[in-house]
């Protein structure tokens, strides 16, 4: 008796299994998961697209390059130049870091601005003390970390040119040049 119940559960489990055929949610599935992989390869793909467009720090360099040999090859000629601003050297600072959880730090900079061409040489000269000081009064409220990435840098100028333009009356700074930077 007890084989024949053993047989029927046996047969019974047969007959209770569905049968065996592809089931419609995964192929579903299966598909957008696919659809889903073709779409994030074409993005990845216009992005290479537009990141490769992007001239390479190379690129602008050896364009500038020519740019000055022609100029050179001008000047040589006797034909004008035009020039893009007065170049004005400060001397080295000096000046002290914000404290932050290490020790003191301080940053020693050189820089060159770059005024626009109306400007007047003598109010720079004039008004080279508060230049400094408003160059020195910034670098005091930053922290080393602000400042050694190349972003904290480049922000940097943009507050120095903002800071230096708001008391400049004829002219006003086109650009800063970084000529020693070094945070000990």
């Amino acid at each position: 008796m007890a084989d024949e119940e053993l047989q029927d559960l046996d047969s019974g489990a047969k007959k209770a299994a569905p049968a065996s055929g592809k089931n419609p949610l995964l192929t579903i599935l299966v598909l957008v998961n696919t659809i889903a992989m073709f779409g994030v390869a074409f993005f990845q793909y216009q992005m290479h697209q537009k990141i490769s467009a992007v001239p390479s720090v190379q690129d602008v360099v050896s364009a500038e390059m020519k740019k000055l040999e022609d100029g050179e090859a001008k000047e040589e000629t006797g034909e004008a130049v035009e020039e893009d601003g007065l170049l004005f050297p400060l001397e080295g600072f000096t000046a002290n870091l914000a404290q932050g959880d290490g020790p003191r730090r301080f940053v020693r900079l050189t820089a060159v601005l770059k005024f626009s061409k109306e400007s007047n040489e003598d109010e720079f000269k004039a008004r080279k003390p508060q230049i400094r000081d408003t160059i020195i009064s910034t670098l005091n409220s930053k922290r080393p970390e602000d400042l050694l990435k190349l972003e904290g840098k480049n922000f940097l100028k943009e507050e120095l040119k903002s800071a230096i333009n708001s008391f400049l009356v004829d002219g006003h700074i086109i650009d800063i040049f970084y000529v020693g930077f070094q945070i000990n």
